[in-house]
């Protein structure tokens, strides 16, 4: 029957919540809703369950009756984690507006979670390369895919604002023009209790998202590029 020290089990945690806590302290540094301790925490969880679902049975194995068939399963209790993540990534996405916010977040805890548990089955060479893997996509691949992107895609001026019930296009309008800038293109979509306006104005600026933030008219706003 398969046995673990304390030393291995030590390594495996340890190794689980290293590789965890790198990938949450990048995700703090840029401060997410998930940081450090969360990723951390997810990592050595994770970890845990693999090793109590593969080792921690043993002993019932080793004393239960020999008449009785009684087999092991090493992936059960690790196999929900994969689940039983999704949870916990859910919590993380936020909606804000008209904008979305936490989705990389989410997807982070999921594969810390798979790090976790690469860990926690001795498997440290795919989990350190995972990590590598994931902290080039959350930095420098971010930059680079950004960079590409408004190469290939010409870029848009279109600001999206979301309406309150009692409100109309036109104090927008009037709004957008007395701050100096020129509407090219106009569309206002309404679904139920959600009025939204597409403006395709002559520059982006971050002065003209504030100073609409701040029109008790607005719910929320954010430029499409």
């Amino acid at each position: 029957m398969a046995t673990i020290g304390w030393p291995d089990v030590l390594l495996r945690l340890g190794v689980a919540a290293l590789l965890g806590g790198a990938i949450g302290v990048e995700r703090e540094l840029r401060e997410r809703e998930a940081g450090l301790r969360t990723h951390l925490l997810v990592a050595l969880g994770a970890a845990l369950f693999t090793v109590v679902s593969a080792f921690g049975f043993a002993d019932v194995l080793r004393e239960s009756d020999p008449r009785v068939l009684t087999r092991l399963d090493p992936s059960r209790i690790a196999a929900q984690v994969v689940s039983g993540i999704g949870f916990l990534g859910a919590g993380a996405i936020i909606r804000q507006g008209l904008s979305v916010r936490g989705l990389t977040t989410a997807a982070s805890l999921w594969i810390v979670a798979a790090i976790g548990m690469a860990a926690g089955a001795g498997m440290y060479a795919p989990a350190t390369i995972a990590t590598v893997i994931v902290l080039f996509s959350l930095g420098p691949l971010r930059i680079l895919g950004y960079r590409a992107i408004e190469r290939v895609r010409p870029e848009e001026r279109r600001l999206l604002v979301e309406l309150r019930p009692e409100a109309t296009a036109a104090e927008l309008l009037r709004d957008v023009h007395g701050a100096g800038y020129r509407v090219q293109s106009f569309e206002l979509d309404e679904e139920l209790d959600r009025r939204v306006v597409t403006l395709h104005v002559d520059r982006a600026s971050s002065e003209l998202a504030a100073a609409l933030s701040d029109k008790d008219y607005v719910l929320g706003l954010r430029w499409r590029r």
